[in-house]
């Protein structure tokens, strides 16, 4: 790396070093921001840490927002220790407090509003006038004020007392209190959880950690991370190319630039980072979220309840002595034979139920928990992404903004021009080709890149170009600027050749190669040579077969990238073609006549197959003359009838005796000798049409080439 380059980084680098956070300022018990990662996947990894002796309970405040990706990725690293429990306030725990109460939250929200929802309660005043009694309701009433001075509102209180009825203003009240003791406590209640509703975007989570039973005194460190949304880090870079020996050429010398890399991260985690541990992830990762900290009640069936039908017997009427004796007999007889079995007459109490056994305990203690174990590896390309940690300890307020270099190397840059026709027709674009080979330690995420080249020892601006993601190996095009001095001028030309051909059963087989050739006319730069990069769009389908000097081209999602080495001052042509097989199928019988010929004179198919299609021609033309033999027999056969119909309104409108009417019957009977005679010579027209179809359809089948 050059001198430059180390210089500024260092000068860069300065404002976000800080010192360490000692151990003594942080109270034992206390959970300390230690590290954070910030990956491209929109989230943050935040660690806190603590040192411990014994079971302890930890605290951790987080924003609500942050409460379902938290309830998520919460994770409790304890080098020896185990992990009890995690538990935080309920989404809404105003609304929990008030759920048993009596009134609601806006209820407080005026004297008035309170004490109507509390109808019937038992109040207490002091003042002018002291009572005691339940509440009916409060009224507001408008009092006028003398000599127009406006509206005054108060409000009345209505009381039953022992006395009956009473009334007062509430304004004229020195206090007025519940009786109840139980009342008094629930407004108390609602009044803390009011109270403490007013932090509720924060949410406090306490993590309850169990020490070793063979080492329970020792202190140990517990470390509690978790996963949170977090704004997008981005990566930007300079590269500085050495200056250029005149007359060199563009894109055939293998120079190397200096990269600067650079992320650019916000803190808007709510807290102030003090002597962290920073590092940025380039990745791609899998993230989403879950409500996790939302309640979820399943719909249960409702089934009705089973009612037996109900039994209305009839009323009793009496009866005859003779079933009463008899029902009596029957008792005495059930009574004598209960006695000498030695049961008793009248029913028992059915014994008490047995005692149900004991339901065991679903633990019968906290199962115990392997501790988790904590070895992060210190690596630079992690599994998907790769990873850039500072090596100092990072200070940054809540809400400010840092950039943190990532990179400071250098890396192989080729000058050389790149024509892509959809972003500029006429003229290639500067561009430069980096390549992160065996030099390159690691990936480099995608960002903007500002260049800059040296030009008589100073550095002057050149461009901006977007870098996409570039692993280590790879390499990637990077266009910065319009070259003007190189023109490129292309035309396309299509075409098709009929390379195949094949008749069998009807059916006449074309095997057709489209082909697209593109000719490119490179104009190169009056004072220096280039190389430059045609990328030709790709087609679904198509091959592509010229060039074929034997070297495959670069691909790309959707252009071939072709190399032309274009020296100064001079005009280079490159050909490009694609090509693509289709194979067409016709019926021969179902051809028109000039389709047939047209094939039958084409000089790209065999005489063989020239002289059966011309064969086909003929007859196809035989049967093209029959029917429209056909046709013109039917259309005036169809006209007569039209006519004759006209002929017959007419009669119906004229006398008997005119000469019209006898001269309109003679026509009539003329166009009846002609129907006569078309009819017979269409009859002979459609058998020769269809002798002539038959006498094709044998001999195409018969056909073959």
């Amino acid at each position: 790396m050059s001198g430059i380059t180390k210089a500024a980084l260092f000068t860069l680098a300065v404002p976000l070093l800080a010192a360490p956070a000692l151990a003594a300022d942080q109270p034992p018990g206390a959970l300390a921001l230690k590290r954070v990662l910030l990956s491209t996947g929109g989230v943050g990894y935040f660690e806190h840490e603590a040192r411990v002796s014994g079971d302890a309970a930890l605290t951790l405040e987080v924003r609500r927002d942050q409460v379902d990706d938290v309830l998520k990725s919460i994770v409790v690293y304890d080098d020896r220790g185990g992990i009890g429990t995690v538990d935080l306030p309920g989404q809404e725990p105003l609304e929990t407090a008030f759920r048993e109460l009596p009134f609601t939250p806006e209820d407080l929200a005026s004297p008035t509003a309170l004490l109507n929802a509390m109808k019937g309660a038992e109040v207490q005043t002091s003042g002018s006038r002291a009572v005691s009694g339940r509440l009916l309701s409060v009224t507001e009433e408008y009092t006028q004020l003398p000599n127009g001075g406006g509206t005054v509102t108060r409000n009345r209180v209505s009381l039953m007392t022992a006395e009956g009825l009473r009334q007062l203003v509430l304004e004229e009240t020195d206090s007025l209190r519940f009786a109840d003791p139980r009342v008094q406590a629930q407004l108390d209640s609602a009044l803390a959880a009011v109270a403490g509703a007013a932090g509720k975007e924060r949410r406090r989570l306490t993590i309850r950690t169990t020490a070793p039973q063979a080492d329970a005194g020792a202190e140990r460190t517990v470390r509690v991370a978790y996963v949170v949304a977090a704004p997008l880090w981005k990566a930007t870079y300079r590269l500085t190319l050495p200056e250029s020996a005149p007359g060199s050429a563009k894109g055939t010398e293998g120079g190397t630039g200096d990269l600067q890399g650079w992320a650019v991260l916000e803190n808007l985690s709510g807290d102030d980072w003090k002597g962290v541990e920073l590092s940025v992830a380039s990745g791609n990762p899998v993230t989403f979220r879950q409500a996790l900290y939302s309640a979820y009640f399943v719909n249960r069936p409702e089934v009705p309840v089973e009612v037996l039908g109900r039994v209305l017997p009839p009323p009793d009427e009496g009866a005859v002595a003779a079933d009463v004796m008899a029902k009596a007999q029957d008792s005495a007889v059930r009574s004598r034979a209960a006695a000498e079995s030695g049961a008793p007459t009248a029913m028992a109490a059915p014994p008490p139920p047995a005692p149900a056994p004991a339901m065991s305990a679903p633990f019968a203690g906290a199962m115990p928990q392997r501790a988790a174990e904590t070895t992060p590896a210190e690596s630079t390309e992690a599994t998907a992404q790769v990873l850039f940690r500072y090596p100092q300890p990072v200070t940054l307020a809540n809400g400010g903004t840092m950039m943190m270099p990532i990179t400071a190397r250098a890396i192989p840059a080729e000058r050389l021009s790149l024509y892509q026709p959809n972003t500029q027709p006429r003229h290639p674009l500067a561009a430069l080709r980096l390549s992160n080979g065996d030099s390159g330690e690691t990936g480099l995420p995608p960002g903007v890149l500002t260049l800059y080249e040296r030009l008589g020892g100073a550095a002057a601006y050149v461009g901006d170009a977007r870098l996409a993601t570039l692993p280590a190996g790879e390499s990637r095009i990077l266009s910065f600027a319009v070259d003007q001095a190189v023109t490129v001028d292309r035309s396309e030309q299509p075409s098709r050749t009929l390379s195949r051909a094949t008749l069998a059963d009807g059916v006449l087989q074309l095997t057709v190669t489209d082909r697209q050739t593109t000719t490119y006319r490179i104009a190169g730069a009056a004072g220096e040579d280039r190389t430059v990069i045609v990328e030709h769009p790709r087609r679904s389908g198509w091959e592509l077969v010229q060039p074929s000097d034997g070297a495959a081209p670069d691909l790309t999602a959707d252009a071939y990238r072709l190399p032309v080495a274009v020296p100064a001052g001079q005009t280079v042509t490159l050909s490009v073609a694609l090509e693509r097989p289709r194979i067409e199928r016709f019926g021969i019988s179902e051809m028109s006549p000039e389709q047939v010929r047209a094939y039958a004179s084409s000089t790209e198919l065999p005489p063989a197959a020239r002289e059966a299609l011309a064969k086909v021609a003929t007859l196809r033309g035989a049967v093209a003359d029959k029917e429209r033999r056909v046709g013109e027999l039917e259309r005036e056969q169809a006209e007569i009838g039209k006519e004759q119909e006209r002929l017959r309104q007419n009669l119906a409108t004229l006398p008997r005796d005119s000469d019209l009417f006898k001269r309109t019957i003679a026509k009539m009977g003329e166009q009846e000798t002609r129907l006569d005679g078309l009819s017979r010579e269409l009859a002979t027209a459609r058998k020769e049409a269809d002798t002539a179809r038959n006498t094709l359809r044998d001999q195409v089948r018969g056909m073959t080439f």
